[in-house]
């Protein structure tokens, strides 16, 4: 079996092979996402923990989370189920996958050290490798550099460097537009909409108001055009029956 070993605070990571089966009986019967102390894998593991993050069967099918079977089933997957990528809109697929838990069957366990141990891992822990794009976001930049609110962070944007193409020329560099950067410009925005959202709701509130006072004062026009009616039909009535007398 292949295990897959990556260390996130250096970014790296390394491919080994282990052929003595006698070593991997510890990550026999875990799941996903459990952590298994690598002292079994040898000397040089000694005091390293690994957490299990997936892996590959040996006919290349994915191991999935929450399926709690060591072997590979057929699930209708869709859209947001891991293990499967939609074309169309509302697709579902019943596709193979392979069960959460570790067994013999497979060839590639991917694992990620979260704690470290007394030795250096050649290749994994004794260097960082350096990462080709900076963060865009900036409050991931004020993370990264520990910046206050207050620093500047433009300032601070990793920029990538393109080599010229032909000798002689001239070296460029690039850089990500940063995003959910506070200006102000976008604070005058947002005051802006927030002011018209709060006039707009003073407008509707006056406009409701009059519209209660309109139709109060009509149903009170069409109680007295109605009571006047009503009185004048009662005298007419009075009359003719004094007339008949």
């Amino acid at each position: 079996m292949k295990l897959n070993i990556a260390y996130p605070a250096t970014g790296a990571q390394k491919m080994i092979e282990v052929d003595d089966e006698k070593k991997l009986h510890a990550f026999f019967d875990k799941r996903m996402s459990q952590e298994v102390p690598g002292d079994s894998l040898g000397e040089q593991y000694k005091g390293y923990v690994f957490k299990i993050t997936g892996g590959n069967d040996k006919q290349g099918f994915p191991m999935k989370q929450g399926v709690l079977h060591q072997g590979r089933v057929r699930l209708l997957l869709k859209k947001g189920h891991s293990c499967f990528r939609e074309r169309r809109a509302g697709q579902r697929k019943r596709k193979s996958v392979r069960g959460c838990i570790v067994g013999p069957d497979l060839a590639v366990l991917s694992l990620v050290i979260v704690r470290k141990g007394e030795a250096e891992l050649p290749g994994v822990t004794d260097g960082v490798v350096p990462r080709r794009l900076g963060p865009k976001r900036a409050t991931k930049i004020r993370k990264l550099f520990s910046l206050t609110k207050k620093d500047d962070v433009r300032k601070y944007v990793v920029r990538r460097v393109i080599p010229a193409k032909e000798e002689g020329g001239k070296e460029k560099s690039k850089a990500p537009k940063i995003q959910r950067l506070v200006t102000p410009r976008r604070l005058q925005r947002k005051s802006r909409r927030l002011a018209s959202a709060k006039a707009r709701f003073a407008g509707a509130r006056k406009a409701a108001a009059d519209y209660e006072k309109l139709l109060k004062q009509r149903l009170d026009e069409q109680k007295a055009k109605r009571a006047k009616s009503v009185a004048r039909a009662r005298s007419v009535s009075t009359k003719r029956a004094s007339v008949k007398k």
